[in-house]
């Protein structure tokens, strides 16, 4: 058997490298049919070839930064993140406009301050992070209620009672089930935990509030998997990146190593100058804020069929090389 094999090497040789030469262009005619299905001719979206230690190339998509992806799913075999991060309000549930705004005007009703803020006024107010702080600003800018106080520190202790009451109305709010989960929340924060990825809720609004919203919608098993970092457990709110950096912190993870997903222009800037990585699914009133530095921006994560991401996709994003 062996010396019929040597004998007839040459001629072995020949067919082998012809075999190989058909199945090289079989596989290259493949690689165009799949590529082409697909990326399309989406924007956003560019192709590059990576050479593997095989004589085979294959292409994957790179996603431009600051690049804005609707009603396309992309999933990539990579590493996990060391942790899962993501904002509450505007990107767990769309709680804005009817959900802290009612609860601030029912505020300001059952305490006849003559204050209500319409969804507009609202949208501009959401550009200073935290409730608190929001109230303070449009009062020194608008003048103070005819019951409010004086001085600047009973004036602090003033919008801590009117916080105070927001948030319980709210709770009722989230309690009654009235504000539904995005599309694809429960979802990731299933496969990060399923992967043993850290997840947390890092948010400006109060620690209550977030709680009650991890709690009631996401379910007391996943609310117990999942840290909080909200409301004035740092003393600066975003765009300052405090929270996120003391969120890596506590986890011990590096913040090189964490995908953010937010939903505000000010979300993404604390994200980014904490040395994260961020995806941005933009909501009712961050719909034309700019993401320019987002790493990727969808309309919502999704679930199936319609889902736009997945957890492999957020962990592709910490090996990427991005063009722009």
């Amino acid at each position: 058997m062996a010396s019929t094999v040597i004998s007839s090497s040459s001629a072995s040789t020949e067919a082998l490298l012809s075999h190989r030469k058909a199945s090289v262009t079989t596989l290259q005619s493949h690689e165009r049919t799949f590529s082409s299905s697909l990326l399309g001719t989406r924007p956003g979206i560019t192709r590059r070839a990576i050479t593997t230690t095989t004589t085979t190339t294959t292409t994957r998509p790179v996603i431009r930064r600051g690049a804005r992806h609707s009603g396309v799913r992309f999933s990539v075999c990579s590493a996990l993140p060391s942790a899962l991060l993501f904002d509450c309000d505007g990107v767990l549930v769309d709680t804005e406009k009817d959900g802290h705004r009612i609860s601030f005007n029912d505020t300001f009703a059952e305490r006849e301050l003559g204050v209500t803020w319409d969804v507009d006024l609202y949208g501009e107010l959401l550009k200073i992070g935290g409730g608190k702080e929001r109230m303070t600003a449009y009062f020194n800018k608008t003048g103070w209620p005819e019951k409010a106080p004086k001085s600047e520190e009973e004036r602090k202790e003033f919008i801590a009672s009117l916080h105070k009451r927001k948030t319980e109305l709210f709770m009722v709010l989230i309690e009654k089930k009235l504000l539904p989960l995005r599309p694809g929340v429960a979802k990731l924060i299933d496969q990060a935990l399923g992967k043993g990825v850290n997840v947390a809720v890092c948010s400006t609004s109060n620690e209550k509030a977030v709680s009650a919203i991890v709690s009631c919608l996401l379910g007391p098993k996943r609310a117990e998997k999942i840290k909080i970092f909200a409301g004035d457990v740092v003393p600066r709110k975003k765009p300052d990146p405090a929270i996120y950096t003391l969120a890596a912190s506590t986890l011990g993870v590096e913040p090189s190593r964490c995908v953010v997903v937010e939903d505000s222009a000010i979300g993404l800037a604390a994200a980014k100058a904490a040395g994260m990585k961020c995806i941005v699914t933009k909501s009712g009133y961050t719909a034309d804020e700019d993401f320019l530095n987002a790493d990727a921006v969808f309309d919502c994560i999704g679930d199936p069929p319609e889902e736009r991401f997945d957890l492999a996709f957020c962990g592709s994003l910490l090996e990427k090389q991005y063009v722009s």
